[in-house]
């Protein structure tokens, strides 16, 4: 089990893979923007308790894969990681406020998948197989 994390009263394993993306899809993570991206993404995730498992700044959009602990859902996570960052970025590189024409460095949407070790219909057969009997193949009630 050395794969899981612990918490008070829980084991768990919640990975999730983010992709973000800028505004109007413009380049401007590149060098030292792009570095400075990593380091904020990395302090925003060290303070909700989010691990980095792996991730890439492109010029335009950003792949993160972390281990979220199970009282952060998937949208505070990024809605943390994206406000945070924007604030930084736009007062550390005035120049992305030209390159952007004012705006949030952000698009409004994301990608969010999580990651499991199992398919679909490993879980559903498992969740079947717990009772044999039922007249509704969807969603049984043991008894």
């Amino acid at each position: 089990m050395g794969r899981y994390r612990r918490g008070g009263h829980t084991v768990y394993e919640l990975h999730c893979h983010f992709v973000f993306t800028t505004k109007h899809s413009e380049p401007v993570l590149r060098g030292d923007v792009g570095v400075r991206l990593r380091e904020l993404v990395r302090e925003v995730c060290r303070a909700r308790d989010i691990r980095v498992l792996k991730g890439r700044v492109k010029p335009e959009h950003v792949h993160l894969f972390a281990s979220l602990p199970p009282h952060l859902a998937p949208a505070e996570a990024m809605r943390a990681i994206k406000r945070k960052s924007a604030r930084k970025l736009l007062r550390e590189f005035p120049r992305l406020k030209k390159q952007l024409r004012g705006e949030d460095p952000w698009s409004r949407g994301y990608f969010v998948s999580t990651r499991g070790d199992v398919t679909d219909e490993v879980v559903a057969q498992y969740v079947m197989n717990q009772d044999l009997t039922s007249d509704d193949e969807d969603f049984e009630v043991s008894e």
